[in-house]
Formats: structure tokens, sequence, C-alpha cells
């Protein structure tokens, strides 16, 4: 595998986006995009790159506005950008996708999202889904829009009176809370059931961070689009599309959030809809016991989908 650092302009007309690129050694299949979730960066997911590449693939990815390499020196962890956030990030990711895309011409092009991730790929396929051979929702969920629009406005009330960076802690309580209960008690078991994988992640220096205002209006307005029904139905009736989850992740009420979004799809009209849930596993599959079934079944359902070209 080699393993190529590099940077493209976001979208936001400031930042410099620090993205990754993996390759396999021989021919080359297919490429994956990883769009990370909240708090995280891109190089978390390096196994799951080694995995994907031993079996031909190219998979890239970039460190979000706000997150990992892509924080400039002095800059704000959880911060977007001001003028119009969850299109950017959004932009940013098909910005990446082009740049790869030309890189191997002709070559099938999924994106793979977790958690807020798969909120940021389930606007970037009603805005660009034409483009791409397949998504993988991962780690995906739902919410009231009640709830979402009471976000909305206390992320707004709080950036008037305190400013874009301030550190939400108020708005991370109200939206998270504690975890519902899990036996081992500690703060990040709901992630996964390997007690490794959760205390590597809390030990991290680059993830578990509060977001700040903006990066909760960010959030807030990426899930109030994704139930928009105007904005989700022109989505390609075509697209083929994998949902995937621990059906013990609280992200996804476990599983019912999950089922909603495949059920939502299908009741488009999407043609190619597929589900599974992980039972007794929680919300980072790709770094539960089972990673390697969960990768299987992503490779699997790609070369599926290539073959059906």
């Amino acid at each position: 595998m080699k393993k190529t650092e590099f940077t493209i302009d976001s979208r936001d007309g400031i930042t410099k986006l620090h993205a990754v690129k993996w390759e396999p050694e021989g021919e080359v299949k297919g490429v994956l995009q990883i769009v990370h979730g909240m708090a995280e960066y891109v190089e978390r997911y390096e196994h799951a790159a080694k995995w994907f590449t031993d079996k031909g693939f190219v998979v890239t990815g970039l460190d979000m506005l706000g997150h990992g390499k892509s924080v400039p020196e002095g800059g704000t962890f959880g911060y977007y950008c001001e003028q119009d956030p969850a299109t950017v990030v959004v932009r940013d990711v098909h910005r990446l996708k082009k740049t790869v895309q030309e890189q191997y011409p002709g070559k099938p092009y999924f994106i793979w999202g977790h958690s807020m991730g798969s909120f940021i790929l389930r606007n970037y396929m009603f805005r660009y889904g034409t483009g791409i051979q397949g998504a993988i929702v991962c780690g995906t969920g739902t919410n009231p829009a009640a709830a979402v629009k009471f976000g909305l406005t206390l992320a707004a009330v709080q950036g008037l009176f305190l400013g874009s960076k301030h550190k939400a802690q108020m708005i991370s309580n109200i939206a998270f809370g504690d975890p519902k209960k899990i036996p081992e008690g500690h703060k990040s078991d709901w992630l996964s059931t390997d007690p490794a994988e959760t205390k590597k992640y809390d030990e991290d220096p680059l993830c578990g961070f509060v977001f700040t205002v903006n990066g909760y209006k960010t959030l807030f307005t990426l899930i109030d689009r994704i139930n928009n029904k105007k904005l989700i139905s022109g989505m390609p009736k075509d697209l083929p599309v994998f949902i995937i989850s621990g059906s013990e992740d609280q992200v996804g009420n476990n599983g019912v959030g999950v089922k909603y979004v495949y059920d939502q799809y299908k009741a488009l009209g999407m043609k190619n809809v597929e589900m599974k849930l992980y039972e007794g596993y929680r919300h980072e599959i790709h770094n539960e016991p089972i990673k390697e079934e969960v990768f299987t079944d992503m490779l699997d359902w790609m070369e599926k989908e290539i073959t059906n070209r």
C-alpha cells in the first residue's frame, strides 16, 4: 500500500484541507472515498484503507473543516466556516471526489460516510448522486424535525451572544446527554464493544473535542436538509445504497432510526437499497471485533455493483 498526503482547497475559500490517498500495489478495481464522523479524522480509518487496498481499491478521504490536520495553527477544532458551512462540507467532499476521480478515469467510485459523515453523504446523494456508483451509509440515524429546529434556534441564539466559535458544551449536553447505560460505564463505550478501541479514542488529542456553536449549526442544518422531502426526492432513484449499522448504535436509536432511513428511501422509489444491522455491536462497526465481516460485506456489495454496471 502506498500512502500519499496532500491538500485541496476548501470551498470556504480560505482553508487548505488535509487529504490522504492509499493506493494498492496492483490493479485498481475502484475507488472508495471515506467521509469521517464528528470529532475525529480520516487517518483513524487507515486500518480499513489497508484492508481495502489489499483487495484492489484506492481509498481516499480528507479531514473536514475543523478536524484533524485541516485545522490551521491557532485554529479552532469543531468550527467550520461562517458562510453556509453545511453546503461547504458537502462541496468539499465533491471537490476531493473530482480530484481523485480524474486520476482513475473510468473506475467505479463509491463513497462511505460514517456518523456525521453519513449525514454529509446523505446530503451529497441528492446534490451529486448521479456521479457515483454507490453510497455506503454507516452509523446513521434520524432526528425529529422539531428537535432539529430547536437545536438550530439554540445554536443561533448562542452564536448571537457568545460567538460562533464558542465551545457549545450546553448544546452538547442537550444533544447527546449521557449515553444510555452500557455495562462497562466508561465515557466512550457507546462507540465500540472493544475497550482497546474506546481507550485509543479517549487518549487521542484529535478526537472527542466539544463542537463550537458553528459546528452544531452545521450538524443540525445537514440533518434538517435530509428531513426535507423536497430535497431528498431529488436523489437518483437508481443510485445503489448500502445502509449498515450496529444494532446497539445509539445514534441510530438501536436500529430504529436506521430502519426509518431504509424505509424512507424505499418509499421515495429508490430501486437498489440494502440494509444490514450487526447484532450486538455499537456505533463504530469498523472498530468492532467483527470489522472484517463488515469490510467483507462492503467489498461484496461494491463488487456486485461493479458487476452490475
